[in-house]
């Protein structure tokens, strides 16, 4: 009993924000909610890994990022038969998200999965790049270059205007 305890605290405590930081990883709030619900399920499963965490929400954050992880390969996989034309795909819709957020998770969808975890753990989830770099298994370097990139490809994603670029530089 002591395990489903734990975990009923640590729904309560972390879902919410486990939720979001993998929406903006995912950009689809249904899939960040079953990635969160499949880590919370893999817990009830075998708990003491869980149970032994220092830091319970970084243990459900990581658990949650491997599932969103898995989902996305399967979904390449999928979309690749999609543009094979091996399987016929009816248009998703997302339903109750201002313009702004559907813009934001568009622009997130546009950076390397590795940049974009990183940006949304720094700044959705507002972890310290110490604290991004431990989720991840990455040295914190790496979390600062992630980050760099990620605010500047965000920064040309969401610009109202096309942002200019450098003397010497051409568009592609």
């Amino acid at each position: 009993m002591e395990a489903e305890e734990s975990v009923r605290q640590a729904y309560e405590a972390y879902y919410r924000r486990l939720v979001v930081q993998v929406s903006g990883l995912v950009g689809d709030l249904t899939e960040a909610e079953d990635a969160v619900h499949e880590a919370f399920a893999r817990v009830l499963a075998s708990p003491r890994s869980f149970l032994r965490a220092d830091d319970a929400e970084r243990w459900l954050r990581v658990a949650a990022l491997n599932v969103a992880r898995t989902r996305y390969r399967r979904r390449w996989l999928f979309d690749r038969l999609v543009r094979a034309g091996r399987v016929e795909v009816a248009p998703a819709s997302v339903p109750g998200l201002s313009a702004d957020r559907v813009a934001l998770l568009a622009a997130l969808r546009q950076l390397a999965p590795p940049t974009r975890e990183a940006v949304v753990l720094h700044h959705l989830a507002d972890l310290s790049v110490a604290e991004v770099a431990a989720t991840l298994g990455v040295p914190e370097g790496t979390v600062k270059a992630r980050l760099t990139r990620g605010r500047a490809a965000l920064a040309r994603h969401l610009a109202d205007e096309p942002m200019p670029l450098p003397e010497g530089v051409r568009h592609a």
